[in-house]
């Protein structure tokens, strides 16, 4: 909230974004930042009484299929959006400076580029009063968003320019609001833990990026922060240029496993999003588990080529339109079946049923720990003498798999049961899943954590 105007955060926490949808007056609304999956959006117009009159991204984002052009197809929103951005749909196209009558607020465009080159932040003004500003991918709380993006050639060089859009950013009076749309948990970068909106006095005071002394020191700690990304990120930004076709995601179509079993022959994946206490008692062989849950379709996205045919398996307290949806969203649009009965029909047909083992952390004597979770959080303690690829290497690094039985784990065991799947599928059998992390290994043993590479 920014005095009297209604600003409401709609944040993924998946994905580790926010939108924002802004009260307009007039039954009128301005959402920034929305993704292809526009139910929170919906349901908070809806709530509102308020139709969606203006749909603004800060950039043509690299994470999430932007939901504007839909926006603007079923509600008649304008699109407001970076004229060097080159969308090739109708849109409002913006510089640096320009601004948009939102019907007593006002919309100014500031050129921010930095984490992609074409990027805007959005000053939301009342008269002559900022009151806050839609910063996308440049200020963040507490950090600013990722530059390797666009080109790796240009890394460097986009963070010196993000340098000097976060300056220009921190001329805004202090009592500013910051609204960011990557957050805690994106891959586009942002600190765990990190609030998801600020204020531009607080980022000054507590930022660590601005501690840096010089454009120097703050490109070499951006830089120095970078981790892996997910490999569809390579692709969505090209996607929304072009704008996602305006679309409803179609449901799943119910299968018989004689049928999903002819599927997944012909070259379709089983993707099993049940809970991984129900994978490891039963799963179709050769299945990938993929727990449903906030960050399914980033690892949907990582683990899968974007145009395999997906068939799920999922337990019938499950909503299939969170998956449809989730899927979507990275334009998966091929998670188009599912096993009709569950797992219970794939045994009756007489069909074959793997189980893989399931151990507390205490359970590993006598297996190698491979650690799945990211370089920073192997960094940050993990069982001494593990073995370490992260999850989304897996597949590409099987060759450099250790020798011998292998205990694997990650931090809760959703991603090393994807990790233990992913091996199976590979042919190896001398592995458990481990429910729990390093954390628990050593409140249970009393030994503690390694830290470091």
């Amino acid at each position: 909230m920014a005095d009297d105007v209604a600003v409401v955060p709609l944040v993924d926490g998946g994905l580790g974004n926010s939108a924002y949808l802004v009260d307009l007056g007039d039954n009128r609304a301005l959402v920034v930042d929305a993704s292809r999956d526009l139910r929170a959006v919906r349901a908070a117009a809806e709530e509102r009484n308020l139709r969606v009159a203006f749909a603004a991204d800060t950039h043509l984002h690299a994470d999430f299929l932007s939901g504007a052009r839909q926006l603007a197809a079923s509600d008649g929103a304008t699109v407001l959006a970076s004229a060097a951005g080159g969308r090739e749909f109708g849109h409002t196209r913006l510089s640096d400076g320009d601004e948009v009558d939102l019907g007593g607020l006002r919309l100014r465009a500031l050129g921010t580029p930095g984490h992609t080159e074409e990027h805007l932040a959005f000053v939301l003004l009342d008269g002559q009063r900022p009151l806050g500003v839609f910063t996308g991918g440049s200020l963040l709380v507490g950090a600013a968003a990722r530059t390797d993006l666009v080109d790796p050639e240009r890394t460097e060089e986009l963070a010196r320019a993000q340098y000097r859009s976060v300056l220009r950013l921190l001329t805004l009076p202090d009592e500013v609001a910051v609204w960011p749309t990557h957050g805690a948990g994106s891959f586009c970068s942002a600190p765990a833990g990190a609030e998801r909106t600020s204020s531009i006095g607080r980022e000054k005071a507590t930022n660590p990026l601005l501690r840096a002394a010089d454009e120097d020191g703050f490109v070499a700690s951006l830089l120095g922060s970078l981790g892996s990304f997910p490999p569809y990120f390579l692709r969505l930004a090209e996607i929304n240029r072009r704008g996602p076709a305006p679309t409803d995601p179609r449901p799943l179509r119910p299968l018989d496993p004689t049928t999903v079993s002819a599927l997944l022959a012909g070259g379709a994946a089983m993707v099993d999003v049940r809970p991984v206490g129900d994978f490891a008692a039963g799963h179709v062989p050769g299945a990938l588990s993929i727990a449903l849950r906030g960050s399914f379709a980033t690892w949907l996205g990582w683990l899968l080529p974007p145009r395999q045919q997906i068939a799920v398996l999922r337990n019938p307290d499950q909503d299939p339109d969170e998956i449809v949806w989730q899927a979507a969203k990275i334009g998966c649009d091929n998670v188009d079946a599912e096993l009709r009965g569950g797992i219970e029909s794939w045994a009756a047909a007489g069909l074959p049923v793997s189980t893989t083992r399931l151990v507390e952390p205490g359970g590993i004597t006598g297996h190698r720990p491979l650690d799945v979770r990211l370089d920073s959080e192997f960094i940050a303690g993990h069982v001494p003498g593990a073995a370490h690829i992260e999850l989304g290497d897996l597949s590409a690094q099987l060759g450099d798999l250790p020798a011998g039985p292998l205990a694997v784990m990650c931090g809760h065991g959703e991603r090393a049961m994807t990790a233990a799947s992913v091996l199976e599928r590979a042919g190896r059998r001398d592995l458990i899943a481990v429910a729990g992390g390093p954390p628990e290994w050593s409140a249970g043993s009393g030994a503690a954590l390694e830290k470091g590479q």
